[in-house]
């Protein structure tokens, strides 16, 4: 994880959590791919509003977040455990029925991405559902207030994921965002099945 990235989180966690948008609308299309009361990993929470949608639907919720604050914040907010952890610190096998990281892996190095990707893979249960979305773009950089991403092409992400695991695609699509920065984005959704097994 880019230690600036987790730094403006850590330090601007109420800020954020103050202006984070309601809960995608993608959310209850990804859990109806899952077995009711099934279990879900949620990589970088934030403010915790997907975890409340989660947690109401009766899914079995391990929350997680990079910034303890935030982590802390989201907590606080859903009444339920939000633990404070990196991607790269995940090592569960074949765990969850789902992972959702809703506009979180779009901060990783994009050396590091497949590695990451790799372990959500482990981490699913063969058939399990994973979403991601990320911010397009060709080549990573830093917006206006210093926070990394990797700004993938599709067709680069699309070759990272295929060194990652066996993945099959659900489904894929865009819309378009402004940051919390305010400057408008792209964002790219996509949603995998982990294959066989």
């Amino acid at each position: 994880m880019d230690d600036a990235t987790l730094q403006f989180y850590r330090r601007n966690a109420e800020a954020y959590a103050g202006w984070a948008k309601a809960p995608s609308a993608r959310l209850i299309g990804f859990l109806k791919l899952l077995p009711p009361g099934g279990a879900i990993l949620e990589l970088g929470c934030g403010a915790g509003n997907h975890a409340a949608v989660m947690l109401a639907e009766g899914f079995l919720l391990r929350a997680t977040d990079g910034s303890p604050e935030m982590a802390e914040v989201a907590a606080r907010r859903i009444n339920h455990p939000v633990e404070a952890m990196l991607f790269d610190e995940l090592d569960d096998l074949e765990a969850y029925d789902g992972v959702w990281a809703s506009a979180c892996l779009l901060h990783v190095p994009r050396d590091e991405l497949a590695g990451i990707l790799s372990r959500i893979h482990r981490a699913l249960k063969p058939g399990g559902i994973f979403y991601a979305s990320y911010k397009i773009g060709h080549g990573d950089g830093r917006d206006s207030i210093g926070r990394y991403y990797n700004y993938p092409a599709a067709d680069w992400l699309a070759a990272t994921y295929a060194s990652s695991g066996a993945w099959t695609q659900v489904s894929s699509d865009t819309s378009q965002i402004k940051s919390f920065d305010e400057a408008p984005a792209t964002m790219l959704h996509i949603v995998v099945r982990k294959s066989g097994d």
